[in-house]
């Protein structure tokens, strides 16, 4: 009987989750506010009814009262939140808010069915960071002079970074762990909110040659940082989202140019530095060779993407432990696995989706510090999707990042929802400022 539910559920699923996407686009072509919220309606509408279908075919596998009570659980948590949100953060863009809680409700989904354990602790996790969000606008509402931090953002954030040298410990041949009383951090996830911080910060004020000088100086010890941890993934998220932020504030592409001329001579010198890194190199170049050794873990996720075909095998009858490391690196292949290839692509595109929002958000911003901040914050999530899919697809080599609200890891998904929560409260204060100059524009126009 589970069988027959599951084998029908993945149609079910991936017509649903593929109106989901069409809507999450068609939003950007609505021009009347009641026009946008039938679209937002109906996207909330389709993700309960996903996560409905989803925890019951859970619940009916494992026959476990805890099922049952970890989806009422998590359900409170979305229609919570969904209307906390809007309360806390009048104005904010209902399309980026639709689109992280969906991200999250699939990866709970995804969690519990790999292991009962992550998904309840995702749930704590996810909901301790989107409740301290809830004071974001207020946090930039009364602090104005966040953009003349610059230098103290710079500092913090490499001190941070080198905590690793002091009470560091090593996970997947990378030292870019802190240990805290028995809970594990990855120090490179929070400052990459500092480090975007403090891009911003200078950027905005300081835009001639001698300035831009020191800053580089400054991106690049990060970076130099994050290579001495062997934290690559990191290090190319880092790297990428200054060279773009650099771009973007000088509008002078010969800087992108001159940067990724460099960025690919560190490449080749990490390469013959470090021999993780030709390991992952041998296994994205022809894995087969390798299958049971440096090749095994991508080998293993071609198969199950491959197996799970354009409708997936259904949720739960696939073999996603069968991938090291599937519940944080390589949860894409489980969901492409049990999912699809056409839910995985229609993932892709709400990603996509998040990110153009986030640009338009960056352009709409009066303050170079908002907007600057708001379009590297972007860059950050959008090439962290890159790496992740990219490696568990073969398309490069694998980073070992997490894919954004979904991959199991605290220090990820509570980066991951402070960046929406900032992106989000910067948009709404903008709007605010935006509604009080025309109200005081037409304020003079009535008087003369």
């Amino acid at each position: 009987m589970e069988f027959i539910i599951a084998e029908l559920s993945r149609y079910i699923l991936t017509i649903l989750f593929a109106i989901y996407t069409l809507y999450s686009f068609r939003a950007f072509a609505r021009k009347t506010a009641e026009g946008k919220n039938r679209v937002f309606q109906i996207q909330q509408a389709i993700t309960v009814l996903i996560f409905m279908i989803c925890s019951a075919i859970l619940i009916l596998e494992t026959k476990e009262v805890r099922y049952a009570v970890l989806a009422g659980l998590e359900l409170v948590f979305y229609l919570v939140f969904i209307k906390v949100y809007r309360v806390f953060y009048k104005g904010l863009s209902r399309l980026v808010l639709n689109n992280m809680m969906m991200c999250l409700m699939l990866g709970f989904i995804m969690l519990g069915r790999l292991e009962y354990g992550y998904a309840l602790r995702q749930l704590v996790m996810a909901s301790a960071a989107m409740a301290a969000c809830l004071f974001v606008p207020l946090f930039i509402d009364r602090f104005s002079f966040l953009d003349r931090l610059g230098w103290q953002y710079a500092l913090a954030g490499l001190m941070l970074l080198m905590l690793v040298f002091v009470i560091g410990v090593e996970k997947y041949g990378s030292r870019n762990w802190i240990s805290i009383g028995g809970i594990q951090l990855q120090p490179s996830e929070f400052v990459k909110i500092l480090y975007v911080f403090f891009v911003a910060a200078l950027l905005s004020r300081f835009r001639d040659f001698k300035h831009i000088v020191v800053i580089s100086g400054v991106a690049a010890a990060y970076v130099v940082v994050l290579v001495a941890e062997k934290d690559l993934g990191a290090a190319l998220i880092y790297f990428i989202t200054y060279l773009v932020m650099l771009c973007v504030a000088t509008k002078q592409p010969l800087y992108l140019g001159a940067g990724l001329v460099a960025g690919a001579g560190a490449s080749v010198v990490a390469y013959r530095l470090f021999t993780h890194v030709q390991t992952r190199v041998t296994a994205w170049r022809n894995p087969w060779p390798h299958i049971n050794d440096a090749g095994y873990q991508i080998c293993r996720s071609l198969f199950a993407i491959g197996t799970g075909g354009l409708f997936g095998m259904g949720l739960g009858q696939g073999l996603p432990q069968s991938v090291p490391v599937v519940e944080s690196d390589f949860i894409f292949s489980a969901i492409a696995e049990e999912m699809g290839v056409i839910f995985s692509i229609c993932l892709i595109l709400v990603y996509i989706s998040s990110y153009i929002m986030f640009v338009n958000i960056a352009m709409k911003m009066k303050k170079p510090f908002y907007k600057l901040t708001a379009f590297g914050l972007s860059v950050v999530f959008i090439f962290q999707v890159f790496l992740c899919i990219g490696g568990v697809t073969k398309f490069i080599p694998s980073t070992g990042v997490t894919l954004p609200l979904i991959s199991y890891g605290g220090s990820s998904v509570i980066t991951t929802i402070v960046i929406f929560g900032i992106i989000q409260g910067m948009y709404v204060l903008n709007g605010r400022e935006e509604a009080a100059r025309l109200e005081g524009e037409s304020g003079k126009r009535e008087r003369h």
